[in-house]
């Protein structure tokens, strides 16, 4: 049964208080391991005084190897500034694309509605356009077309579902399905695209049609031999070729489709065409791709990063991004690139994260105001016994029993703790304890000290 954790006080209620500002700094730095450290990012707090280190400054812009060597030689972690970070990356001179004058980026749609109230319908929204997704790529491998009209059915739904909660369907695509990946991955890349859409403000006409594109983009690849597609190592320079042609091969099955959105099939030929020209097709100019192939393209790199392959295990969220940022310019989109990261927050619904008291929790739903102070469910303590998945809405929790700051250190590998998502969900964990979510003041900490 769900146990429903809100602040930890005595009074009936409890906002949050002016003396949050001193909590200000903690929210703003991230928990990082000097190896997962990057050029570009923002060095805020060290894991030991400033004095007994050879840095000049406290806080610094990571701009050299030296740098990154130094930093792991004195420290174990550090913490960054994201928001400096950001800010950072906005202030690099690019150089002008002609996206900048088609992609007019506005603010993000404001949620419809909450996590606890769409969780439900956004399950079966995305199960059934799963399910439509793996019919389709079936269809096509035996020789069939793609049925414009039922799909963009689904489309309409899962748009409507991201618009009343982004942060139930990302958490829905944390279910990885290793057995059908590649009908996982493209719904997985329709998701992120559509909340993606969401973030630059894009209305809800363009949001389906960049949600067909994030659908159908790898439809070619099940006109590629089997043996290819699912070889479980590294490609030969003949079976890359082939495979390769996968955007070729999905560009003129699109093009006889009935009624097929004209930039997914342009999506489906350009995705892996780079903003400097490299990539492929090679015959295409490298301006031929439209945002709309971008916005697809930063959704594939980072499903794909966030998922097992038989070859290549899964990078955290934090990982990923730091792929993203460095093929920023060159391969993707920096507008893009930053807004996409922004659309996920800094920890993502269905993340496992290492919070301040030592306890593990799972990321829920995201506050847009503090992002840093999600709403999460509490699965181990420090002990890594089970807490029984108590939820804890992180803006209006501060402290923890002992009157210590309670915050989110960092982003942990769910598999270093033997958890996953879909445990969760197959028990149907999380609509259980959302259907019991209350603001009863239950406090975990007095119960465990008792």
């Amino acid at each position: 049964m769900l146990k429903t954790l809100s602040p930890f006080s005595k009074k009936k209620e409890q906002k949050i208080p002016r003396s949050f500002s001193k909590y200000a700094s903690v929210l703003d730095q991230v928990y990082t391991r000097v190896n997962d450290l990057r050029i570009g990012m923002y060095v805020s707090k060290l894991d030991k005084p400033w004095t007994e280190t050879s840095f000049k400054f406290q806080g610094f812009l990571i701009e050299t190897e030296q740098e990154l060597i130094t930093l792991r030689d004195t420290c174990e972690h550090v913490y960054i500034d994201i928001t400096k970070q950001k800010q950072i990356l906005s202030d690099v001179k690019r150089k002008p694309d002609r996206f900048s004058n088609i992609l007019n980026i506005s603010d993000p749609i404001e949620k419809l509605g909450t996590f606890e109230k769409e969780f439900e319908r956004a399950q079966k929204t995305y199960h059934n356009s799963k399910e439509l997704v793996s019919e389709i790529m079936t269809k096509v491998a035996e020789g069939g077309g793609v049925d414009t009209i039922q799909a963009e059915g689904a489309i309409a739904e899962c748009v409507d579902s991201v618009l009343h909660s982004p942060d139930a369907f990302l958490w829905l695509s944390q279910l990885k399905d290793r057995d059908n990946y590649t009908a996982q991955h493209s719904m997985n890349v329709c998701v992120l695209s559509i909340v993606l859409g969401r973030q630059i403000g894009l209305k809800t006409e363009q949001l389906n049609q960049v949600a067909m594109c994030g659908m159908m983009y790898d439809i070619g690849k099940m006109l590629v031999p089997l043996e290819i597609l699912n070889k479980p190592g590294k490609l030969s320079p003949a079976e890359a070729s082939i495979m390769q042609e996968h955007t070729v091969l999905g560009y003129e099955l699109l093009s006889s489709s009935p009624n097929m959105f004209k930039g997914a099939i342009e999506t489906a030929l350009t995705h892996h065409k780079h903003i400097d020209g490299r990539g492929y097709p090679k015959n295409i100019p490298s301006n031929t791709a439209s945002y709309f192939s971008n916005i697809v393209s930063i959704a594939d790199i980072y499903d794909a990063l966030t998922s097992d392959r038989p070859y290549k295990k899964s990078r955290t969220h934090l990982e990923a991004i730091q792929v993203l940022y460095r093929l920023s310019g060159n391969h993707l989109n920096p507008q893009l690139v930053v807004k996409f990261i922004e659309s996920l927050s800094v920890y993502p619904p269905g993340s496992f994260v290492k919070m301040s008291n030592g306890s593990i929790a799972m990321v829920l739903e995201v506050n847009s105001k503090l992002k840093l102070r999600p709403k999460i469910m509490l699965i181990l303590d420090k002990n890594m016994q089970l807490l029984g998945d108590v939820v804890i809405d992180l803006t209006k929790t501060l402290t923890d029993f002992s009157g210590n700051a309670l915050s989110i250190t960092g982003i942990i590998k769910p598999d270093d703790y033997q958890i996953t998502a879909s445990n969760y969900y197959e028990k149907n964990v999380i609509v259980d304890s959302l259907a019991q979510f209350s603001p009863k003041k239950v406090s975990i900490f007095r119960r465990q000290r008792a």
